[in-house]
């Protein structure tokens, strides 16, 4: 006979399909994700859930690699354009989006908090008929923007969060926090959350991934290994323009200063302590092909598989950097646009989420390497710091194109996957406190 959960995971479906294609249709880039913040709280307005958003939910100056005013500015008309009241719009100002809710129970119990990121990726996405999203009208209706990540599906997870636990409230202990969190891409909106103290007393912090594994729909990692630390940095170099045949001479090249950095970045020694990465993945320079460049900047990342291999990568980038700038006149100005840090998997924890998931038809993996970068590690270490328990999953899926493609896409019975083991591990973890809160008594 079917459960509870499987009753409301059967009601809930729909639902999660729905507001992941609408997320897909409408996707923002980080810290303009002003329309999704709106959205959100407009499926949570009236509910238990009580809503925090700007200045409230965000540390401004610990946010990283803020998009400039104008574009702000240019992405704050559109939101207006599409509908968002200018009062909620005047909270987000400047790049404050994204959204906190809390359901305090009233009764004593677990701080239990969860987080979801909204954020969409500068990329043109698909429009051939072999992409599903454009296939069934949903692709993305943002000229260079689209969810190539899978975050339009993390939203939608944590908003059938968000309604199973209201639902449930009346069963529930303790309080329940479901951060949608800007700006994830670029490692750059997580510390500006934690540093406003969101998590400073949370007792298990549960978030997790679409995609990242070709594997069928409804296998789920209970916990992630191999997370990269990661610095992106944005290299300027400016030098003197000047005619390129008149007076050669007279200019310094930013260009080939550029040019010189880009070429010996990526012969920095890898480390044999474990793995490190270094990428320049943008370099705009020059003005004319008779003139010697004056302005270059290069958009850089560097990683590694702990947080001393990021620095080794990080401060041999500089090093390059800085050579080049020197050796061709420039000057150099590095700015850090975003950080993650290191995390290890908690495969305590994780045996946790197998436990839960019993009874379930899930295929719970103890564990899976991601092999990439996630800002989320700052909110696992501080709720560690803290004495909680802090898990990242992997909700899997076959995928027809890789993360950060334009024709990513995943099966949707991944969210369905992805919140059912949510939900169930909450209820696992709120069952095994209460029973410790008995023996204690």
């Amino acid at each position: 006979m079917a459960d509870a959960i499987d009753r409301f995971m059967e009601e809930i479906e729909p639902y999660l399909i729905e507001q992941r294609r609408k997320r897909h249709r409408y996707p923002e880039i980080g810290f303009a994700e002003y329309v999704t913040t709106y959205e959100l709280s407009v499926q949570l307005a009236g509910t238990e859930w009580a809503l925090y958003f700007g200045t409230d939910l965000l540390k401004s100056d610990e946010r990283m690699g803020v998009p400039d005013d104008q574009f702000l500015e240019q992405q704050e008309r559109r939101a207006l354009d599409y509908g968002v009241p200018g009062e909620f719009m005047q909270r987000m100002k400047g790049g404050h989006t994204g959204l906190a809710a809390v359901l305090d129970t009233g009764r004593p119990g677990p701080n239990f908090a969860y987080r979801f990121d909204i954020d969409a990726l500068p990329i043109d996405e698909d429009a051939t008929s072999q992409h599903v999203p454009a296939e069934l009208a949903f692709r993305s209706q943002v000229p260079g923007m689209m969810h190539a990540c899978g975050h339009d599906g993390h939203a939608a997870i944590g908003l059938g969060l968000a309604r199973y636990l209201a639902s449930e409230k009346d069963n529930l202990r303790g309080t329940y926090t479901i951060l949608f969190q800007p700006a994830e891409e670029g490692g750059r909106g997580a510390k500006a959350i934690v540093e406003k103290g969101w998590l400073n007393h949370t007792d298990y912090f549960l978030s997790g991934h679409v995609g990242i594994h070709d594997l069928p729909s409804g296998t789920v990692a209970a916990a992630t290994s191999r997370f990269l630390a990661s610095s992106k940095l944005n290299a300027t170099f400016t030098g003197k323009s000047a005619h390129s045949g008149l007076e050669p001479n007279a200019g310094r090249n930013a260009l080939l200063a550029g040019a010189s950095a880009a070429l010996h970045l990526h012969g920095i020694a890898r480390h044999k302590d474990g793995a490190t990465r270094v990428n320049v993945g943008t370099f705009q320079a020059g003005t004319g092909r008779n003139i010697v460049a004056d302005q270059a900047l290069m958009e850089i990342e560097t990683r590694g598989e702990t947080n001393a291999l990021d620095e080794y990568m990080q401060e041999n980038a500089l090093r390059i950097l800085k050579a080049s700038a020197a050796m061709h006149g420039v000057e150099l100005e590095v700015e850090h646009m975003g950080r993650a840090v290191s995390a290890d998997a908690d495969l305590e924890f994780a045996k946790t989420v197998e436990r839960a998931c019993a009874t379930s038809q899930l295929n719970i993996v103890p564990h899976l390497p991601i092999g990439a970068s996630e800002d989320v590690t700052y909110m696992m270490e501080r709720v560690r710091k803290q004495g909680g328990q802090a898990t990242f999953m992997i909700f899997a899926s076959p995928l027809p194109a890789g993360h950060h493609h334009p024709r990513f896409d995943y099966e949707e019975q991944a969210l369905s996957a992805g919140l059912e083991t949510l939900i169930r591990t909450t209820n696992h973890l709120l069952k095994e406190d209460g029973k410790h809160e008995r023996v204690a008594d």
